[in-house]
């Protein structure tokens, strides 16, 4: 769990020196940044998406997903969580909720998460998720200096979710299959150009009601091997 300890430090480094800039940056810059952000989730979630196999599966895993997370209301709960934690916190930030979970699917969205989880979980290396810890930790100075402290608390879903990896491969003591990671990486892509969409205020996704397209395409990547449809 050494990369995941590194790269949550990083996130929570980074997003401190984020909002002491934010304090003193003039809001026509901040809103430069805000672009800058938006331009790169987007440009970010079309390399993820642009090796796309298996498009049908892909399709499938957003609508059912989008079915659930509505049924769900994970949108809702999700603003009703950040809006309980600003409380308990006494936070004043009015975009707590959009930094935490802009942090998240940026920070945790990517192969690089996945990949270098899945190496520490067998004992490998940490390279990957030293590489990315760097990365992360200037993205969270941006995200920071324009969606507030949300970003810091998003530190703990880098935790939570690259830890949850690494010891769920440590259990299950074998390989994951390679198309099932890129099926992720390829509808985390999409879930990041809809964000990117919606940071740039061009369209309004409801993006938490998307996630549950990540069980979606593991589960019918992983009927596909089995059962060769």
């Amino acid at each position: 769990m050494t990369g995941t300890l590194i790269n949550t430090g990083a996130v929570i480094l980074g997003s401190s020196i984020g909002l002491l800039l934010k304090q003193n940056l003039p809001e026509k810059y901040k809103q430069v940044f805000f672009q800058v952000v938006g331009l790169f989730t987007m440009l970010l979630g079309i390399s993820m998406a642009i090796k796309l196999e298996s498009p049908l599966l892909v399709v499938f895993s957003l609508i059912l997903g989008g079915f659930v997370g509505e049924w769900l209301n994970l949108d809702n709960k999700s603003q009703s969580l950040g809006n309980r934690l600003k409380k308990r916190f006494k936070l004043k930030n009015e975009k707590f909720t959009e930094g935490f979970v802009t942090g998240f699917l940026l920070f945790c969205m990517g192969s690089m998460s996945i990949l270098g989880a899945i190496e520490e979980g067998f004992g490998k290396t940490s390279d990957i998720l030293l590489i990315k810890s760097l990365m992360d930790g200037f993205s969270s100075v941006i995200l920071a200096s324009t969606l507030g402290i949300g970003v810091l608390f998003s530190s703990l879903t880098v935790l939570l979710f690259q830890g949850g990896i690494t010891l769920l491969v440590m259990l299950l003591g074998k390989d994951i299959p390679a198309e099932i990671i890129s099926g992720i990486t390829t509808v985390g892509g999409i879930i990041l150009l809809a964000l990117g969409f919606h940071l740039l205020e061009i369209k309004r996704f409801k993006v938490i009601n998307l996630l549950p397209s990540l069980f979606f395409i593991c589960l019918f990547v992983w009927l596909k091997l089995h059962f060769s449809f």
